[in-house]
C-alpha cells in the first residue's frame, strides 16, 4: 500500500495532470462540488477511483473504491450510474465467511443543463441542476432519504462562468447550492470552485473547492485524448484518485 501511495505521489508531482470528472460521483464537476459545465453531446465515460474514508459517508469509516458509467445523452442531459464498494466485514458478514469488499452501493445521477455559457449574451454563466442518488427502495421507497440507503443524496444548481485573466489564458468561476436530508451526511450550503487550463497545456486541468464542508485541491490531466488521470487532496492531506476513460460517440 505503501509503494501505490509513493507511485500516485511522484505521478501527481511530475505528470503534467487530468478532467472535469468528480471523484465521487462520476459525473461532470469539480473535486466533489458540482460546476455547470458538460461534456460534449453523446460522450460516454467509464471509470474508478480510490475514495479516501474522509470523502465518503461516514458508513465508510474504512478507504474504498468505485466505479461509474456516464452518458451525456444530449448536450443538455447527462446521466451516470455509480457503484460503491462495501467491506464484508461493515455489513457483518464476516461470520458467514465473506471478507473484504462483497457488496455495492448503487445509484443514478442526473444532470440537466438550463443555460449554456453565453448563450444569450456574453456575459451570460452556464446553468445546471442536478441530483445524485436522489431515490432509494428501501423503507418503502422514497425521495430524499433521511437515513438508511441514498448515502450520497443531493440536490443542486451550480452556475459556471470562464473569465478572460491575462492574454488567452481563462479561469473557470464555479458557484452552486447544495441540499439534502441526510442525518449524518449533510450537504446544505454554498460550494464554490476554481479551475484553471493553461493555454499553452490545456490537457492539465487545476482545481481548488470548497464543497460545502472542506476545502480540496486537485488536478486532472488528459492523456492520449483519451484517459482522464485525476487526484484530489481532501482537506488539504487526504488522497483520492482515479482513471476515467473517455470516448466521444458520435
Amino acid at each position: 500500500m505503501m509503494k501505490f501511495k509513493l507511485f500516485l505521489t511522484v505521478l501527481f508531482c511530475f505528470l503534467p495532470f487530468i478532467v472535469s470528472a468528480q471523484l465521487t460521483y462520476g459525473t461532470t464537476g469539480l473535486l466533489h462540488a458540482p460546476s455547470a459545465e458538460m461534456q460534449r453531446d453523446k460522450t460516454f465515460m467509464i471509470g474508478g477511483n480510490f475514495v479516501n474514508k474522509e470523502l465518503t459517508p461516514p458508513t465508510w469509516y474504512y478507504h474504498t473504491y468505485n466505479y461509474y458509467l456516464n452518458i451525456t445523452f444530449f448536450p443538455w442531459l447527462e446521466v451516470a450510474y455509480t457503484c460503491t464498494l462495501f467491506k464484508a466485514e461493515a455489513l457483518g458478514l464476516k461470520p458467514h465467511g465473506y471478507s473484504g469488499f462483497t457488496n455495492q452501493d448503487r445509484y443514478f445521477s442526473v444532470r440537466l443543463r438550463a443555460l449554456k455559457e453565453g448563450q444569450f449574451w456574453k456575459y451570460m454563466p452556464a446553468v445546471v441542476l442536478g441530483t445524485s442518488d436522489p431515490f432509494t427502495s428501501s423503507g418503502g421507497g422514497m425521495v430524499g432519504s433521511e437515513k438508511g440507503n441514498g448515502y450520497f443524496s443531493r440536490f443542486y444548481i451550480a452556475v459556471s462562468k470562464h473569465i478572460p485573466v491575462i492574454g488567452k489564458e481563462k479561469v473557470g468561476v464555479h458557484l452552486s447550492y447544495l441540499y439534502n436530508n441526510r442525518k449524518e451526511y449533510k450537504l446544505n450550503g454554498l460550494a464554490l470552485g476554481v479551475t484553471y487550463n493553461p493555454s499553452f497545456h490545456p490537457q492539465l486541468r487545476l482545481i481548488a473547492e470548497y464543497d460545502s464542508k472542506d476545502f480540496a485541491l486537485g488536478a486532472s490531466y488528459l492523456l492520449f485524448n483519451h484517459l482522464h488521470i485525476q487526484m484530489e487532496m481532501q482537506k488539504m492531506q487526504y488522497f483520492s484518485g482515479g482513471l476515467t476513460y473517455v470516448v466521444n460517440l458520435k
